[in-house]
């Protein structure tokens, strides 16, 4: 295996005057309501794992469960109380100033869910402004731009200054922005949460193909747990600075690691969610003439399933039968575990 491309071990960020030698004192062992009685407020608590390359790791909880301030850590925007941080395996908390500039400008790209763009440039001005800061001549940063400019698809838009754009095109500009250094790492946090739902829903999409184009490795931030499922490899979801769970979304789904995790995944449509492979049966036996692809979401094949008598054969992408699928199990995954109101 190759080595990951973000690392975090045991990391703490601990806001207050005295969270460095709290941390010490208390051996690793934090308890938020101690410490919060003594001044601090928790915002990391003990967080570890890693990101591979090309992989997009979906950071989700409520407000204030820690997501933001991960992801300000990783970055180095703040700095961590204690823990150790690799990016490549670079210790991100030993590199001076100058290093961690180059780390950011070269390595990393950032979009934040205020779009920050520069009222007084227009849209290829924008996405071409941290080329130009980087020394790229303007000739050569004009043009990368216009390739970002219909990479996100804004084609005919490109001499409009913000203000005569809508948001989700505002937002597309600050995703052009910071996808135009060729980040290899990519920092996302809520990012589509200002927009209204149709133009959230494009942009998840869009994000979705590009990253199919790009292969990035993505931290992304959101509180929306369909966002979560929709664009994830895989998921962490936080609560008080402490990762609860981080698992693909339909082992999260399937088996909720604490009660916290299972009160956020009760009202999902797990039909739309789970694969047919998520929930097949190892068995051959007793099989009917149906057959289908173990990459199905259930939803779209959960008719067919559902009017055969046998059981139905799974295959994969070579149309061997790796498995079965009875249309029982269609019904309990669908209906069962779900919050029934009486």
């Amino acid at each position: 295996m190759s080595e990951p491309v973000i690392k975090c071990e045991n990391v703490y960020k601990i806001f207050g005057a005295n969270a460095q030698k709290m941390l010490q004192d208390s051996n690793g062992n934090v308890d938020a309501k101690t410490f919060q009685e003594n001044g601090c407020i928790v915002g990391v608590n003990n967080a570890s794992f890693e990101v591979s390359k090309g992989e997009m790791l979906v950071v989700m909880g409520l407000s204030g469960s820690g997501k933001s301030t991960l992801l300000r850590c990783i970055s180095r925007l703040t700095d961590a109380t204690g823990g150790k941080i690799f990016i490549e395996g670079q210790d991100l908390l030993q590199l001076n100033n100058k290093d961690l500039i180059d780390l950011r400008r070269n390595k990393m790209g950032m979009v934040f869910q205020s779009f920050a763009l520069l009222p007084h440039k227009t849209v290829v001005e924008n996405i071409a402004f941290p080329l130009q800061i980087k020394g790229i001549k303007t000739e050569d940063s004009i043009s990368k731009a216009m390739d970002m400019v219909k990479l996100v698809g804004l084609d005919g838009r490109e001499n409009y200054f913000p203000r005569e754009l809508s948001g989700g095109q505002q937002q597309r500009v600050g995703i052009a922005r910071s996808l135009a250094v060729e980040p290899d790492i990519w920092f996302l946090d809520e990012p589509f949460s200002a927009l209204d739902p149709l133009i959230r829903k494009e942009m998840q999409d869009e994000f979705l193909r590009l990253q199919d184009k790009l292969q990035k490795t993505i931290m992304f931030i959101t509180h929306d747990f369909d966002e979560a499922l929709k664009l994830a490899d895989r998921i962490a979801i936080m609560k008080d600075g402490i990762i609860e769970q981080l698992d693909t979304p339909a082992n999260i789904v399937l088996n909720p690691a604490t009660e916290y995790v299972r009160k956020f995944t009760e009202e999902v449509p797990r039909e739309k969610v789970l694969l047919i492979e998520d929930v097949m049966e190892i068995s051959k036996d007793n099989l009917g003439d149906l057959k289908v692809s173990k990459d199905e979401i259930i939803e779209n094949v959960a008719e067919k399933i559902l009017t055969q008598e046998k059981s139905v054969a799974v295959v994969d992408n070579n149309n061997n039968i790796i498995g079965s699928i009875n249309p029982t199990k269609i019904i309990n995954t669908v209906f069962g575990g779900r919050k029934h109101n009486n």
